[in-house]
């Protein structure tokens, strides 16, 4: 069987994969992404696409090469804005808030480039994630638990539900007194965990 490699290091794409019992090794991508303010579909597409590439061009045998990228994106007016990785506490705490009460999008890439022949394609899937209107004191405590400085968004939709949508046990013992900081999710919860798993194994064909 051909070889999948994942060209990436997240623990969540990681955790996605040996869910799925996939049979994938992790070759990480030197590729540095970039980053916008606004989206754009092509720039998500770019970013996957040239992860992929990067391993591919790498390595010296047959194989498929996962190349991902997920962007969090909230409607502010008639842009639409990327919330990427906070850089502090006070980041962090901005994008919460302004995601407090309202509907964003979350976009993963998925591109696969075949080695040695660089064969690629690439595909998107959205989904919609409805937070319910937050206080200051329970988004400062998530932000000290929780960490989610390294999570575009400034957090992590496995931190607060299970793929069963079901309230995640690690919040409920954390955080005792709060409840899921999510009130709605209309599409694929991998696709927001970091890629999703129905896209992949129909690309991948399996």
């Amino acid at each position: 069987m051909e070889k999948i490699i994942l060209a990436s290091n997240s623990p969540r794409r990681k955790e996605i994969l040996a869910k799925s019992n996939i049979d994938f090794t992790v070759v990480k991508s030197n590729y540095e992404e970039e980053s916008f303010k606004f989206y754009n579909e092509s720039f998500i597409k770019k970013n996957s696409l040239y992860k992929a590439l990067d391993v591919a061009r790498r390595i010296d045998y047959t194989a498929t090469v996962i190349g991902a990228d997920t962007m969090v994106i909230l409607k502010e007016g008639n842009s639409s804005v990327c919330l990427l990785k906070p850089q502090n506490y006070d980041e962090a705490f901005s994008m919460l808030k302004n995601l407090s009460g309202k509907t964003h999008k979350v976009v993963t890439s998925i591109s696969l480039v075949k080695s040695p022949d660089l064969k690629d394609t690439t595909e998107t899937v959205e989904t919609f994630v409805t937070f319910r209107a937050l206080e200051d004191d329970e988004i400062k405590k998530y932000i000290e638990i929780f960490n989610p400085l390294d999570k575009a968004g400034s957090y992590g939709i496995q931190d607060f539900l299970t793929q069963e949508l079901e309230i995640s046990p690690e919040f409920k013992k954390l955080m005792p007194n709060c409840k899921s900081f999510i009130e709605k999710i209309e599409g694929d919860y991998f696709n927001v965990m970091g890629i999703s798993l129905d896209k992949l194994k129909e690309m991948l064909k399996l």
